[in-house]
């Protein structure tokens, strides 16, 4: 059994798919070593055991709304696109989203993923409640309002805590997005203007394939409402600004892949046709699936106040970089208070490669990008590929410490300590 991009074979005696929350408190009392498996959209071993692999696709997908709390519980397997559409039909929203709406709910919190916007928070901060499945088998619920800073710990816990079967999150009333992309903007602009880009709309994405100085795509999703949070590009403040275009680049003639020549039937609809939040927040549409996993991905996440530096930095290893990459993305995160989180503590500028699949001529380059990045403090995504030694690593994280005594109180018997936990957190490799 392999991930979705089929770079990592796993090493599981068995693997196992319950389908009650019972027959998982069951499965993992008995189990010397486990993991969860969510949807496999990771790229290293972070999701690997020794022992049993745990599916939770079987589970039922129960969504329940509660219009009292604004809250949304979701079954652990639940993916994004099908929560999406389940919120929306009802009137409610989740504040962001990833670029695919393809991944589970509770593997993507787990390992830090986000979406972009400067006043958005990653995947996580929506979390209001987790349950999980611990070591001895018993059913734990932890919330935001009764566990304080342990529920902090918990919740970007990279399935090192126990097995997460349910999940509750805030949810915000729906809303309508518009999407643009914007061709050649110029990178001189990133240098005095970062800011002005970032936050002139609810979510801004660049593109780049560091071939040239060039940003090649700029991805605008703007709330369709009126006032600060739905300027449009015809008439909002940068609109008026640039007569049209976005800070000195062109409207795209057409819909746009970020992958240059790649065509865009699987990417959300574009040229500022308003829809809702979740049809237009990720980057691809969850009807269709955007590639064949014929990649490898990592990103590292440097604090915002850095951005021009660490591009500039970047850019002068782009003769190593272009050669193996297919697209890169840069996209900004507000800073939370999650232990784990990649933008814990800081608000972020994450900087995103998508890899052609060819792990020993890209693994060098992560080498070149980790030494770019690291006056910067950059810390790599947790499920995907990265280099960094584990000391370093470890290093940009202030809670860790207090992370492995929340999983020695959890799992005193290691169930959940894989081999990448145990080096990358426990500090036990």
């Amino acid at each position: 059994m392999t991930n979705w991009a089929g770079n990592i074979t796993f090493g599981a005696e068995s693997v196992e798919r319950p389908s009650s929350v019972d027959e998982v408190r069951a499965l993992v009392a008995r189990s010397e070593k486990a993991r969860v498996l969510g949807s496999g959209h990771s790229f290293n071993r972070i999701a690997d055991s020794a022992g049993a692999l745990i599916s939770l696709d079987a589970l039922p997908p129960e969504i329940e709304i509660d219009a009292g709390s604004s809250t949304v519980r979701v079954a652990a397997s639940v993916r994004y696109g099908e929560l999406g559409r389940r919120l929306h039909d009802k009137g409610y929203a989740l504040p962001n989203l990833a670029s695919l709406p393809h991944i589970s709910v509770a593997g993507s919190c787990a390992t830090g993923t986000h979406g972009s916007g400067d006043g958005n928070g990653g995947l996580a901060t929506s979390v209001r409640a987790i349950e999980m499945v611990t070591a001895d088998g018993d059913l734990v619920t932890l919330s935001r309002d009764a566990d304080g800073d342990r529920f902090a710990g918990a919740v970007v816990a990279l399935g090192a805590l126990g097995a997460v079967v349910a999940m509750t999150l805030d949810v915000v009333p729906s809303f309508d997005v518009r999407q643009r992309v914007y061709e050649g903007l110029p990178a001189e602009v990133l240098d005095d203007r970062f800011a002005a880009v970032m936050s002139a709309a609810y979510s801004v994405s660049l593109f780049t394939d560091w071939r040239t100085s060039r940003i090649n795509q700029v991805w605008v999703k703007e709330r369709a409402a009126g006032g600060a949070e739905g300027a449009t590009a015809a008439g909002g403040r940068y609109g008026a600004e640039t007569g049209g275009g976005f800070f000195g680049a062109t409207p795209a003639d057409g819909p746009r892949h970020p992958v240059p020549g790649m065509s865009a039937v699987h990417c959300t609809a574009q040229m500022g046709v308003p829809g809702p939040w979740f049809e237009r927040l990720p980057h691809f549409r969850p009807d269709f699936t955007p590639s064949s996993g014929e990649e490898l991905q990592s990103e590292y996440m440097v604090p915002r106040r850095h951005a021009a530096a660490a591009f500039h930095a970047l850019g002068g290893i782009r003769d190593r970089i272009a050669p193996v990459l297919q697209i890169s993305e840069i996209r900004t995160i507000a800073a939370d208070d999650l232990w784990l989180s990649p933008s814990g503590g800081r608000d972020t500028v994450a900087f995103h490669f998508t890899w052609i699949k060819d792990t020993a001529a890209v693994t060098p380059v992560l080498t070149a990008i980790e030494e770019c990045l690291a006056p910067f403090g950059a810390r790599p995504h947790w499920g995907k590929v990265f280099t960094l030694p584990a000391d370093v690593l470890r290093s940009r994280y202030e809670r860790l410490d207090d992370f492995a005594a929340l999983a020695r109180h959890y799992d005193p018997r290691g169930v959940f300590a894989n081999e990448f936990v145990e080096r990358y957190v426990l500090g036990l490799g």
